[in-house]
């Protein structure tokens, strides 16, 4: 169906949709200087879609609201999540203002495990008293942050999105056809938030580009009582070929059961094998346990090529912000949709004007790149260096036992910023970490000839 054959909602007012009242919030915009590209809406706010309710869709849906403007909140399935590990930082409980009822696990030891099974305590010593690393389930803090946004003023509908009328002019609106019940709807909006993830739809209607995907499958594991006391608030991490020949697997403890799994982009074909040895490593430790959930979902490696074109922005999964070598999405995602949501309330003044391609590129992307760039950067860098074989990632383990290493690893972590640390013990850490890739590159070699 063609857009100009639809009644076109944006010519409704406000009073006659379904749209709960709220009141603009925290959110202050910035005055711009309005030309003809920039139009006042008269007689009605400016009107987003968020397609994907998870924590970036329902984050950006919030802000959205929050600051004035009409907003829809698409979630396909509002039952089911994302399988993901589950942890989130420090930090990000109090810039969300995550309830502590909803975390499972506080996690204060750490176990990072390498190809030979030397293992290091990882936060026994470096988190300090009030630290630690909050554990908790896709399912309960999307659920909880998809309320928030309703309570704010979004409406939620259930429903597939099915297609895209993406609009000939900058002032026409975007048809989002959609599915809800067997029936068939269409909404007219004037700009998208696309946060469905890393098979996005909206990113293949705008033609965002492609990016690569790892794979991450995990199984959800309910213990013996005195298995499960040992994970009380332990997490483990092993490396190694036979779990991942890129990655890294995990046991992370949940309310009653754990989370085991692993990921990998180059062997994804292979990834039930790779399922096979993290459970093999942990055996003894799982022994009795019941398999109560089998997930499996990808996860974006970069960035996608492209991620605002026209009236439409993309967070997320679906922009590509999961971090290397430690796959953490969860938080990224969140602050991606807030982002994303306020730069759209500042260029349109609280939903009062109609908002173009550089508005969204200047108020969102260039704010995110500028502050986040870096860190995914750095990120990719260790990946690069430290996951290629299993001579660096036992030197990745060897290094990990410094509690300075420790101590700069979790400030970043906790606190989403790369810490600055001493510069003496900088460099000793350099000469440290190039020793231990010499010296377990050469024993590497020694056990590759006593294997054969």
């Amino acid at each position: 169906m063609a857009a100009s054959q639809l009644q076109n909602p944006l010519k409704t007012p406000s009073s006659q949709l379904s749209i709960k009242k709220h009141k603009p919030c925290f959110l202050k915009p910035r005055r711009l200087t309005v030309s003809a590209a920039h139009p006042h809406l008269n007689g009605r706010k400016l009107r987003v879609a968020v397609i994907g309710g998870g924590p970036a869709g329902s984050s950006a849906a919030e802000a959205l609201a929050s600051g004035g403007i009409e907003t829809f909140l698409f979630e396909r399935s509002p039952s089911t999540a994302k399988p993901c590990g589950g942890a989130i930082p420090l930090c990000m409980v109090d810039e969300f203002s995550i309830p502590h009822h909803l975390i499972d696990r506080h996690v204060t030891k750490m176990k990072i495990i390498s190809p030979s099974n030397l293992t290091v305590d990882f936060g026994s010593k470096s988190l300090r008293a009030h630290e630690s690393i909050p554990m908790l389930r896709r399912e309960v803090l999307d659920a909880f942050l998809r309320n928030r946004a309703e309570s704010a003023g979004a409406q939620l509908i259930p429903s597939l999105v099915t297609h895209l009328e993406i609009p000939s002019s900058s002032l026409s609106p975007y048809i989002i056809h959609h599915t809800v019940n067997n029936s068939r709807k269409t909404l007219a909006v004037d700009v998208i938030v696309g946060a469905d993830g890393a098979n996005s739809k909206v990113a293949k209607f705008i033609k965002a580009g492609n990016y690569t995907c790892a794979i991450a499958f995990q199984e959800r594991i309910r213990l013996p009582d005195e298995k499960m006391e040992y994970y009380q608030n332990l997490a483990e991490m092993y490396v190694g070929n036979d779990v991942s020949p890129d990655f890294y697997a995990w046991v992370f403890p949940k309310c009653d059961h754990v989370a085991v799994g692993t990921g990998t982009v180059c062997g994804k074909q292979d990834i039930k094998m790779y399922q096979q040895g993290i459970k093999q490593r942990v055996k003894n430790k799982i022994k009795g346990g019941k398999v109560i959930k089998v997930e499996a979902h990808p996860i974006p490696e970069h960035p996608r090529p492209v991620r605002v074109r026209g009236r439409v922005a993309l967070v997320g999964d679906a922009a590509g912000y999961v971090t290397k070598c430690s796959g953490e999405g969860i938080y990224f995602a969140a602050e991606s949709g807030r982002m994303c949501g306020e730069g759209i309330v500042r260029a349109s003044e609280g939903g009062e004007w109609m908002i173009s391609e550089d508005d969204l590129k200047r108020e969102y992307l260039m704010e995110w790149d500028k502050k986040y760039v870096s860190t995914f950067r750095f990120l990719d860098l260790l990946q690069r260096v430290f996951y290629g074989s299993n001579e660096a990632r036992e030197a990745l383990v060897e290094v990990c036992g410094s509690e300075y290493v420790q101590r700069m690893t979790f400030d970043s972590y906790l606190y989403k910023k790369l810490a600055k640390g001493d510069r003496w013990e900088d460099l000793k850490m350099v000469f440290a970490t190039f020793g231990s890739l010499m010296r377990c590159k050469i024993v590497g070699r020694d056990m590759a000839a006593f294997n054969l």
